[in-house]
């Protein structure tokens, strides 16, 4: 995948262009069962039976519905309860993605559609309704633009933790979040976040139906990376996700660097698309767009990208970063990190082979008065490469820094736990490793250590399978007790307030310590325009 991009002058900018780049390009291909003689699983939720299947040490239960679908008059409006069936359904093939608003999308365009608010499960293969095992519900990134919870299968961290494991498709671009008043009229949230909603009711009917896989209602994790990530902020922040989980997971996407749009913002990016979508007149906007073909809706987001939910209405009344900060939230155990270069991904996606000069000029530009003091800190020759120089600029500023702030926002009022992934010869994303350019420890970098992971550039070696298996469990035991505390493995100590504690997950030596934020110049930084406002 190659795809010129607009050379930037500013790495704040940079770095929005760079988000919406996070292509999760294949979805997982439907899993076939294990050999052998036994007997397929059924489970009865509250819509039906289900039959699922068999697959290695687990058993999963894929494309299962867990809301109606929004096609139809039913698009751009609050998600629904999924209808009933009759007899058994089968639940051995994977839904489709939703709509892709990227032009990174999936592999195989056919691969997606509007009918798409559908979940897969994964469960150890002895448990049984009343086993009461730890759930963890995933939400895949994708710059709430692209993705799906297809590539993220569960059967290796459910058999090894023992736990259920849920991955989910949500409503993506502006099919997801369109903050247009007029479609809100008939909910008294009156937001257009649909898929914020649509992991709501993910969420409720989670709470609802788990249990008969053997999960427990009362202990779900809810985890994401990414705008994954940044949907786990939003749901911290949702008064009626109150109750619906117990844990989260906050990976590559801190609350304080994905903040949301206001309402007024919002609604003008709104305006501005449906005006692009051939949908102007207020009148008619909410007919027009749910008639309008969905290709014409991809197109009309093209250069007019989502910004994913908005606050300051019923479903989101304050942004999370802001919530969090006042101490008025959900508020659950947290586990929170990074990895350790994330930028590499979108320099190498964006700017390859930027000369050292093209470098210098960007920073001066980008920085203003403190561009002079920025290269001083991150010159070329300490970093081999200005592709790796301006990696570096863009991860400490945004991804890493903001990690170290976000974190200490919860530290300061719930149990906290933080990471950073550090492997240097970890896999990329299959179709964006770019010859000859390091892009180790990138953006996503940690997605194949714990996900059976469709969509990673190569398999892991027999030690980073080792690594990947100690992240599991940490993440299980962090799932089952609120505190990622494993026998045998290294200590992980909570992030106290202002102690800056981080757990290094390296292949050779995990440890922790505490000198993250010195590595990444927060200090610095936080004397910068894109500092959190605490």
């Amino acid at each position: 995948m190659k795809r010129p991009v607009k050379r930037r002058t500013s790495a704040r900018p940079l770095l929005g262009t760079a988000l919406a780049l996070v292509a999760l390009f294949a979805p997982a291909l439907p899993a076939a069962a294990s050999a052998g003689d036994a007997p397929r699983p059924v489970v009865t939720v509250a819509q039906g039976p289900l039959r699922g299947q068999n697959h290695d040490g687990a058993q999963e239960f894929l494309g299962v519905p867990y809301a109606a679908p929004p096609v139809g008059d039913a698009r751009l409006r609050a998600p629904r309860e999924p209808r009933r069936w009759s007899g058994v359904r089968e639940a051995d093939r994977q839904a489709p993605a939703c709509v892709q608003f990227s032009p990174f999308g999936l592999a195989d365009p056919q691969a997606a559609g509007e009918d798409c608010l559908y979940l897969d499960v994964y469960r150890p293969k002895g448990a049984r309704p009343g086993a009461r095992l730890p759930v963890i519900l995933w939400m895949h990134g994708g710059a709430y633009s692209q993705g799906t919870g297809t590539q993220f299968g569960g059967r290796t961290m459910a058999d090894l933790t023992n736990s259920v494991v849920v991955s989910i498709n949500y409503r993506l671009g502006q099919l997801g979040y369109l903050a247009l008043p007029e479609l809100g009229r008939d909910d008294a949230r009156r937001s257009g976040s649909f898929g914020l909603m649509d992991q709501v009711e993910a969420l409720r009917w989670t709470r609802e139906n788990i249990a008969a896989f053997g999960g427990n209602p009362g202990s779900v994790t809810v985890s994401g990376q990414s705008a994954g990530s940044g949907s786990v902020c939003a749901l911290l922040a949702t008064p009626s996700a109150a109750g619906l989980f117990h844990r989260a997971v906050l990976q590559s996407g801190p609350c304080t660097l994905l903040r949301t749009p206001d309402g007024a913002r919002a609604e003008s990016q709104a305006r501005a698309f449906a005006e692009r979508a051939g949908c102007a007149d207020p009148a008619g906007v909410a007919a027009c767009l749910r008639a309008a073909p969905a290709a014409a809706l991809v197109e009309a987001a093209r250069t007019l990208p989502t910004s994913g939910p908005a606050s300051g209405d019923g479903l989101l009344p304050v942004d999370p970063a802001a919530a969090i900060g006042s101490g008025d939230w959900n508020k659950v155990p947290v586990l929170i990190g990074s990895t350790r270069s994330e930028s590499r991904l979108f320099v190498a996606l964006s700017q390859p082979r930027l000369t050292e000069q093209e470098y210098t000029a960007q920073i001066l530009a980008g920085y203003g008065a403190a561009g002079p003091e920025v290269l001083a800190r991150y010159p070329v020759s300490a970093y081999g490469s200005a592709y790796l120089a301006l990696s570096a600029v863009m991860t400490d500023s945004s991804f890493a820094c903001h990690t170290a702030w976000t974190a200490q926002l919860f530290a300061s009022q719930v149990p906290t736990y933080a990471y950073e992934f550090d492997d240097p010869d970890s896999p990329t994303l299959a179709g964006a490793q770019v010859p000859g350019l390091d892009e180790s420890n990138a953006h996503s970098a940690e997605l194949a250590y714990l996900h059976d992971f469709t969509a990673g550039d190569r398999p892991l070696t027999p030690v980073q399978v080792a690594l990947a298996t100690r992240m599991k469990r940490y993440w299980g035991a962090f799932a089952r007790f609120g505190s990622p505390v494993v026998p045998g493995q290294a200590a992980w100590p909570a992030t106290g307030a202002g102690t800056g504690t981080v757990l290094t997950l390296n292949p050779v030596a995990t440890r922790a310590g505490s000198s993250f934020p010195a590595d990444h110049q927060c200090a610095f930084w936080r004397t910068q325009p894109t500092r959190p406002p605490l």
